[in-house]
């Protein structure tokens, strides 16, 4: 990770850590870089970059920041306006822009906001140009053989301009239609877009496959995205499902890119039951590539045995969606995610996609002609018990050998009925120490003897 740019983007507070300046700069750099690239290609063609954002109310001073920029600097800069990650991603791809931008910080709370780089697939930037960008911020660039302190502005024609590109943004809708394999009718179906990006283009697609829809936090004001609703607070739409006798529910996160799921009883169904019900079904219709599903090491301990019940292979990265999708594309995998219900389907995206998410889990839903609560049936999730400790430096602590011994003795303690993850924070000065086990209390004795010899080690903040 970078200084600025972490991964999921640059994010932060709102004009504190992430400001108009900030963006205006970022866009200034692609515009100007991209533009270059052309012309060292020998092409006369103008960059395009096209801009999504959130409902955030700082979303649209970064949106202006970020078209000035781009145009500032040559680039043509077409806005989709409020909007989805996934369908930035799509756009950037099938309309082949030289790169796509969301404005968002997914599911922060709304003073927070974020800069997302999507490269002309609409895959998360390289870390190469990232790093480019970073030292332009920085002040030290240096690129085709020189050092730029500061990047030539565009004049006269060559100055780019600003495009109104909502129709990229209504083709999205009706290609996440066009992926509907069966009619909804009959169907009653709940959706909480978190006062997010979702907010008319979750229910558009429903009502269009035959859904009776359900929406709740559809009323976005520009500070309350993700407050109390979407899939970081899915109790509301919990209570929403069965006191309204639903079939199935939906929640979204803030740019829509996750998706988790409530069954007709109420129940949470999260990413790791999502996994473990699409692969299954990509499995049993031979559309599960390398017959594995790729997980991150945060996935349940209950999904791999359920898996591996089903001669289902698996494969672990670190915590990200970023790292999911690349083992995918290096050994040609077709699903992967998170258990917070970043779920990629690569098939059809570059990216998690909340609602196509939850399309194709109503595929299996009408294909299996099933309740949600029955496609489950098989998986057991393990409590599991997590402690942040506040530490003087990661490594040390990670790196501990009194630490890493205490690990050993909890592995050798759960064997084959559960599992220690100790992890540092990728954002925090932190060191996380998880448990998984068949009963709570043992998750929680766990945890506390590795955190002690943390603590007597000498390696927590006071």
């Amino acid at each position: 990770m970078g200084k600025y740019f972490g991964t999921d983007g640059f994010r932060g507070e709102a004009n504190v850590d992430l400001t108009a300046d900030h963006a205006f700069r970022v866009g200034r750099f692609l515009g100007w870089y991209y533009s270059q690239q052309k012309h060292r290609a020998g092409s006369d063609e103008t960059a395009r970059v096209v801009i999504g954002k959130d409902t955030r109310r700082s979303s649209y001073m970064l949106e202006f920041a970020l078209a000035a920029g781009l145009t500032s600097s040559g680039a043509d800069a077409y806005i989709l306006h409020v909007t989805t990650t996934p369908s930035v991603a799509y756009i950037t791809r099938v309309d082949g822009f030289d790169c796509g931008i969301m404005i968002s910080a997914s599911h922060n709370p709304y003073y927070d906001n974020g800069i997302k780089l999507l490269n002309c697939h609409g895959e998360k930037m390289e870390e190469e140009t990232i790093a480019l960008v970073e030292d332009y911020l920085d002040g030290k660039l240096e690129l085709f053989g020189q050092k730029w302190q500061e990047l030539p502005y565009a004049k006269r024609e060559n100055i780019g301009r600003t495009v109104d590109y909502e129709a990229g943004r209504n083709r999205y809708i009706g290609y996440l239609i066009s992926l509907g394999l069966f009619s909804f009718k009959g169907m009653k179906i709940g959706l909480d877009c978190a006062n997010g990006a979702s907010w008319t283009m979750a229910k558009a697609v429903f009502d269009a496959l035959g859904a009776k829809t359900y929406v709740i936090n559809a009323d976005p004001d520009g500070t309350n995205i993700n407050r109390d609703a979407g899939s970081t607070h899915i109790e509301g739409l919990q209570k929403f499902v069965v006191e309204n006798s639903l079939d199935v529910g939906f929640a979204y996160d803030g740019d829509a890119d996750r998706c988790l799921c409530v069954d007709e009883k109420g129940q949470v169904v999260n990413g790791d039951h999502i996994l473990y019900i699409l692969g299954q079904y990509m499995q049993e219709r031979g559309a599960l590539a390398n017959n594995t599903v790729v997980t991150t090491v945060m996935s349940n301990f209950g999904l791999y045995r359920a898996l591996d019940e089903k001669g289902i292979g698996y494969a672990k990265t670190a915590v990200g969606d970023k790292y999911v999708y690349e083992y995918m594309v290096t050994n040609g995998c077709r699903l992967g995610g998170e258990q917070s219900g970043h779920i990629i389907i690569s098939k059809y995206a570059t990216t998690g996609d909340g609602i196509l998410t939850s399309l194709k889990l109503m595929e299996v839903l009408m294909a299996k002609k099933k309740k949600m609560s029955q496609l489950t049936e098989g998986l057991t999730i393990y409590p599991q018990v997590m402690k942040n400790v506040r530490v003087k430096s990661k490594p040390e602590a990670q790196n501990d050998p009194a630490v890493q011994e205490a690990v050993k003795a909890i592995t050798e303690r759960l064997g084959d009925t559960g599992r220690i993850l100790v992890r540092e924070s990728g954002t925090e000065p932190v060191i996380r120490v998880m448990v998984e086990a068949p009963d709570k209390s043992i998750c929680q004795e766990c945890v506390e003897q590795v955190v002690d010899v943390i603590c007597a080690r000498g390696h927590a903040r006071v």
